[in-house]
């Protein structure tokens, strides 16, 4: 209650200020109330501290407020209630308790005129409105009212005019995001508005702490006009919000409010550059975080050690090594001390990317600055160097780490087993898979398989089955290279029956098995071992195994090139029963080894071969044998029409090794008029399209270095009779005439010209003869029936020995030039 003390200014004063005890006045409820709420408000508020009771008191006073219809403020702008002018309080006014004790006493205060007035008068004493007192009415207001146009309207009847201290202040009490944003948008709507950081890093607080961040982004475009307008950084502000967005994983909030910053050329400190960096790499983007580390380095904003623990080992894992390796340096030289985390990423990185030399340095710097390698760092070294074949090193890794009292894992062990294994290096293998073995660690099928095959290809048979054993034992099973080169192994060293139990074994693994039978039968071919080639082809008949045409033509080439034509036939005809095409390349060579045959029991084999190919060649091959009215036809003819039926443009090189092979078989058997005839349609279809040549009248050759023995002895017999008559009916007389014949076939042609006294000189590799003296030759009757094959001929002379000067015939020498030691049998 307010006890007056003396007579106020009776012009202002129209009511008594005296207590009666018998009545109490309509305002002192809500007055003892007012005060009572401040006074525990001002209490309770973190500004309380700098209030003592005396300017809690002048507070309540501040706060009171007599609305009666008798009664007439006076302003301290000197205006009263009804707008006239006012005098000063100068009497002392006592404020009373309920009991009648005073609480306090001094001169009147006048009240405030809001929104016009900014202090107090005491007496005649203008005194500032405190700051404490204006934040706890705005607090009180907006707790009170929260939000809305009665906020707003509350706020603009404020005793006093508000500075932004006090409504920065008020944002710190205040904890709803609402209500705090309703009062900062009632601020900037006055004019003594001033855009500050401090303001903005409260409302962002809040707005973070109520997980807001639409409202957070829509508050930061707002902030990012104001600095603009009012041409202010408000640097604390834009670094809380890319920090609290890039926290909350915002990455495209915040990656936009980052750019938004950038773009109004405003600083970010570092703090935020790592926050934002770690988002990117923590989302899988570590370009992206490149990029904002390049945008930091262009911003001259200074690392610090977080930022060197974020970017080096993300430089690293991501390759840049040259980048990591210089940020690592640059760090050195700033006196920060690497981490081991930084030490052990650029190890496994340098490692990995096969920079065994610096991966080693900073493996030794790491250990000179106290660390202690990890178990993953050793694996990390030793698989490293092990990959890069440097197994002496990455054995003295692995020997250092037994020592620091680390346990290989599984998958160390392996690597290094198999790393030796690989390089040859098979008794450090298996002295470390032994330590596997003791260490209780079950090894895989691979580092069997691994073990067993390098063992097979060195050719140790006895260690590659007792591996085999030892897996098989251990219930694993072994893969289909592991059995592959098992058998293989087993096949070159002839142990058949061992390679047909592991063959079995294989097969009630459930693997396929004819590839892998087919291969050790080619095994057997290629080594030549055709015993046991047709040994495993039974066997592989009686377990139900199947081969291709392939290998069994190539076993039946194999058993004719050793003359094993017994075993030969059933191979052919299991060949032609398949529905495999015996090609023309197939029946010649057939007939090339009966042109070499010497043995009339082999003969008869071979012609029984012949028989089974039922190729259309031994159809013709029998029909040229017959006579005009068995074949209806003269040779000729009958030689043309097998000769059409050839497709040359599939079979050209196979009908030209025909026509050798066959001419040497016609000229063997005496059919010198047949062999002629073959000659001339064979030439005719140009086979042999070089072989004779016209140089008008300077020279005429003949090319036989490319034809057998009996094609070359026709082809020279048939051209020299094509040139008798040119030279004889026509007149036409060359300089000279020349016989190619090559070092091979020089000595056969040499001595069937001889016979006859032929003019033509021996060379290195041509019978040559002046044209004049070959056409006076010509005119000799001997010649002319020696060319018409009118007598018979010497076989003395041109038939000795031609079973052993003959080329082979095997399919694989396509160009018929014989042997050399048979050149010099033949000398």
């Amino acid at each position: 209650m307010i006890r007056r003390v003396k007579k106020l200014c009776p012009r202002n004063l129209y009511l008594s200020l005296t207590k009666n005890p018998n009545f109490r006045y309509p305002f002192h409820s809500n007055f003892i109330h007012h005060l009572d709420f401040n006074h525990k408000f001002i209490k309770n508020t973190s500004f309380s501290s700098r209030l003592d009771y005396g300017e809690t008191q002048n507070f309540v006073k501040d706060a009171i407020f007599f609305r009666k219809p008798n009664y007439v403020r006076s302003y301290c702008s000197g205006k009263s209630g009804d707008g006239e002018k006012c005098n000063e309080w100068t009497e002392e006014i006592e404020y009373l308790d309920e009991s009648g004790s005073v609480i306090y006493t001094g001169k009147g205060i006048r009240s405030v005129e809001p929104g016009f007035d900014d202090h107090v008068m005491v007496g005649g004493i203008k005194k500032p409105f405190l700051n404490a007192s204006a934040v706890a009415k705005i607090v009180e207001v907006v707790n009170r009212w929260k939000w809305g146009p009665e906020l707003e309207t509350q706020l603009d009847k404020l005793q006093f005019v508000p500075k932004m201290v006090h409504i920065t202040q008020a944002l710190k009490v205040i904890n709803d995001s609402d209500t705090s944003l309703s009062l900062f948008r009632w601020a900037k709507r006055q004019s003594w508005y001033v855009p500050g950081d401090e303001c903005y890093v409260m409302l962002f607080d809040v707005l973070n702490e109520s997980r807001d961040f639409d409202g957070m982004l829509s508050l930061f475009d707002e902030m990012v006009h104001d600095s603009s307008k009012n041409g202010i950084s408000l640097f604390s502000a834009y670094n809380r919000v890319i920090q609290y967005l890039a926290k909350a994983d915002k990455l495209e909030m915040s990656y936009c409010c980052f750019k938004k910053v950038l773009d109004s050329d405003c600083k970010i400190d570092t703090q935020s550059y790592n926050v934002l960096m770690t988002l990117f790499l923590n989302k899988g983007l570590p370009y992206k975080a490149f990029e904002i580390y390049e945008s930091m380095e262009k911003g001259e904003c200074s690392l610090d050690g977080s930022t060197y623990e974020l970017m080096i080992p993300s430089l690293a894992k991501s390759g840049r090594l040259d980048a990591a390796f210089k940020l690592f340096q640059e760090m050195k030289e700033r006196n920060f001390r690497p981490s081991f985390n930084i030490f052990a990423s650029l190890v496994d990185s340098m490692g990995k990317a096969g920079r065994l030399d610096t991966s080693m340095k900073v493996y030794m710097e790491m250990q000179g600055c106290g660390h202690r390698p990890s178990a993953p760092m050793y694996v990390s070294l030793i698989e490293s160097y092990a990959k890069a074949g440097k197994l002496d090193t990455a054995l003295r890794l692995w020997d250092e780490m037994r020592i620091a009292g680390f346990r290989p894992n599984f998958g160390l062990f392996t690597m290094i087993i198999e790393s030796h294994a690989k390089s040859g290096k098979l008794d450090i293998a298996m002295s470390i898979f032994t330590d596997m073995e003791r260490a209780g660690f079950l090894p895989t099928p691979s580092t069997y398989s691994c073990l067993l095959e390098m063992h097979a290809s060195s050719g140790q048979v006895d260690s590659a089955m007792k591996l085999y054993n030892s897996m098989t034992s251990a219930g694993l099973r072994p893969g289909l290279s592991t059995y592959t080169a098992l058998l293989t192994l087993l096949a070159k060293r002839k142990l058949v029956d061992v390679a047909a139990k592991i063959l079995l074994e294989m097969k009630t693994m459930g693997y396929s098995v004819d590839v892998s039978a087919s291969d050790v039968l080619m095994v057997y071919i290629k080594d030549g071992s055709v015993d046991h080639a047709l040994r495993w082809l039974r066997f592989m008949g009686s377990s139900g195994i199947r081969t291709n045409n392939f290998i069994v033509r190539q076993l039946f080439e194999s058993c004719m090139r050793n003359a094993l034509y017994e075993s030969a036939k059933p191979l052919l005809e299991t060949y032609v029963e398949s529905a495999a095409k015996v090609d023309l390349v197939l029946y010649t060579s057939v007939l090339a080894h009966l042109v070499r045959c010497q043995d009339e029991q082999n003969e008869r084999h071979l012609m029984a071969i012949l028989s089974a190919t039922k190729h259309k060649a031994h159809a013709f091959l029998c029909g040229l044998f017959t006579g005009p009215e068995q074949r209806k036809q003269p040779v000729l003819s009958f030689v043309r029409e097998f000769f059409q039926g050839i497709d040359y443009e599939l079979e050209e090189g196979a009908a030209r090794y025909f026509v050798n092979v066959l001419l040497n078989y016609l000229v063997l058997m005496g059919q010198i008029n047949r062999a002629r005839c073959v000659w001339k349609v064979a030439y005719e279809n140009k086979l042999f399209p070089k072989a004779i040549v016209f140089d008008q009248h300077i020279a005429w050759s003949l090319d036989v270095r490319n034809l057998s023995v009996g094609a070359a002895l026709i082809a020279v017999m048939h051209t020299l009779h094509r040139f008798r008559k040119r030279m004889l009916y026509y007149g036409v007389v060359p300089r000279r005439i020349k016989l190619v014949t090559g070092p091979t076939l020089k000595i056969v042609i040499a001595q069937m010209l001889s016979s006859v006294e032929s003019p033509f000189e021996v060379s290195k590799v041509v019978l040559r003869a002046p044209g004049d003296s070959v056409m006076e030759w010509f005119k000799k009757p001997i010649v002319q029936q020696f060319l018409l094959n009118e007598i018979p001929l010497r076989a003395d002379i041109l038939m000795h020995k031609m079973n052993i000067l003959f080329p082979c015939s095997a399919p694989e020498l396509r160009s018929l030039s014989p042997p050399k030691p048979l050149i010099g049998k033949a000398m």
